[in-house]
């Protein structure tokens, strides 16, 4: 009788599998509105499936649907109130929550954000992306309702401990927060030379356009490029040269072996090639070239808003 009803139910597991299975595949492929569909009809036919509810919430998150993400969320952590992944994610949400509404309204709602990333450090004293957000919350907030430099030097201090190039990266974010830029460059610097991962030289990079040094900047990334060899990084090199005006032909080089060798994997639209050759081009005072360009970005993307405020700036010119 049990192989029986075993066999029976084997179809139903396996249909329920398949939507899990599909709706994964359409979140990696960042198809957030049809894994929704998907994980709403199936989560509320089986509401204690967990997984579905997660990734339900996932996709909620990722749509920026906060209030919705939310309530997934708040089922899992009632649920599995010991797992700190969910406390994290539920805290992520509510944070995100509390940017998007008065600033009256998200007073009421940091409370709980604190609460769950608290409670996720403390289940799990090796979750690092917990530490990482408690770094960021302690230096954002406002000292009056519980923003403190030292609690997130503490939890950058624990990082450190977990992967020295996250505690790196974490101190050199805590100082260029505060206005210290000698001792962010310091730990940014120390990040790169242990970790040389393309985080590390984007941090970097990051910091120096933050500091109006775009000659650093260039440095930086050419250095990037020859270790990681990632097209993105001719983008990013003529980006800087465009917005500073600065080594226009080496900016103009780059721009266009970035779009010769373009691929979705690089990360950066097509049209923004063009776009940063249209600005150079304009910096140049070279009006048709910069008009050849900006069109070419608006062929490609019609409601470019940037774009067509800089096609306004070259027919000014």
């Amino acid at each position: 009788m049990n192989k029986f009803i075993y066999l029976l139910l084997l179809p139903i597991f396996g249909f329920g599998q398949l939507n899990i299975d599909r709706a994964q595949d359409l979140i990696k492929k960042n198809q957030f509105e049809q894994a929704e569909q998907i994980l709403v009809e199936y989560v509320n036919g089986n509401p204690n499936d967990i997984q579905a509810t997660e990734l339900l919430g996932d996709a909620y998150g990722h749509q920026k649907k906060w209030d919705e993400a939310i309530e997934q969320y708040k089922k899992l952590v009632e649920s599995s109130p010991q797992n700190a992944n969910y406390h994290y994610k539920y805290g992520g949400v509510l944070g995100m929550k509390s940017l998007s509404v008065s600033k009256l309204k998200a007073l009421g709602i940091i409370g709980d954000v604190k609460a769950s990333f608290l409670k996720a450090a403390e289940l799990d004293p090796e979750h690092v992306d917990v530490r990482w957000a408690l770094v960021e919350l302690y230096m954002q907030l406002p000292g009056i309702i519980g923003g403190s430099k030292s609690k997130s030097l503490k939890y950058a201090s624990e990082l450190e401990n977990l992967s020295p190039v996250d505690g790196y990266l974490a101190k050199g974010y805590i100082h260029e927060y505060d206005k210290e830029p000698e001792l962010a460059e310091k730990y940014y610097m120390q990040a790169l030379k242990i970790g040389g991962s393309v985080t590390c030289f984007e941090k970097l990079t990051s910091f120096y356009e933050n500091q109006n040094e775009p000659l650093k900047a260039i440095g930086n990334l050419e250095k990037a490029y020859r270790k990681h060899n990632r097209n993105a990084m001719h983008y990013q090199i003529g980006k800087v040269c465009a917005d500073y005006n600065i080594q226009l032909e080496k900016g103009e080089r780059c721009l266009k072996a970035f779009i010769k060798n373009h691929s979705v994997k690089d990360g950066v639209p097509l049209e923004w090639g063009y776009f940063r050759l249209a600005q150079i081009r304009k910096n140049k005072l070279d009006k048709p070239g910069a008009l050849k360009w900006i069109n070419k970005a608006l062929a490609t993307k019609v409601d470019f808003e940037q774009a067509e405020e800089e096609k306004a700036k070259i027919l000014a010119l």
